[in-house]
């Protein structure tokens, strides 16, 4: 008689331990932005030069160039909705591709605001251009940065305060 009590308690606990396990929410929560870089820091054997002509959204066109492209790094950054990256800069040009969802982009200089979609991709210029970026959507939003000048080791942002059209 022992046995089958035991039995049968250890079969309803494990029953309620599997189907709570499954039925119960989650308190696990997603962080707002994930960076996942994709490989190490890599280094051209060649010496590179970039150059990019971006034309800006009063119709200027901006030259970004570096003399040494070296050090280079890929990173998936995941942005949840209502995300936003702080203000920085980067230490050289970025160009970002958007996979998935869609991504606006704030200038530090006038606050101007340009969205990005799905298959759509920028420049950032780097070199001390002040921005930030936050997700709009009600989905994640999943880009693809390719980042030249980066450094050794660190972090590849560089933290910046707001520029005054954004108080």
């Amino acid at each position: 008689m022992f046995n089958k009590r035991t039995w049968a308690l250890s079969t309803a606990l494990t029953t309620a331990v599997a189907v709570g396990a499954t039925a119960l929410p989650t308190t696990a929560q997603t962080a707002p932005i994930v960076l996942e870089q994709l490989g190490d820091r890599s280094v051209f054997s060649d010496r590179v030069e970039l150059k990019f002509k971006v034309k800006d959204h009063d119709g200027e066109m901006t030259v970004v160039s570096t003399d040494d492209a070296s050090r280079t790094v890929v990173a998936r950054i995941t942005v949840q909705p209502g995300a936003r990256f702080p203000w920085h800069s980067h230490a050289g040009p970025v160009v970002v591709n958007i996979d998935q969802g869609s991504l606006t982009y704030v200038e530090g200089d006038d606050c101007h605001e340009h969205s990005y979609g799905e298959g759509e991709a920028f420049v950032d210029s780097g070199h001390g251009h002040v921005h930030s970026a936050y997700n709009p959507g009600t989905t994640e939003t999943v880009l693809y940065a390719t980042f030249f000048e980066a450094p050794k080791q660190g972090p590849l942002n560089i933290p910046a305060p707001a520029p005054d059209c954004a108080q």
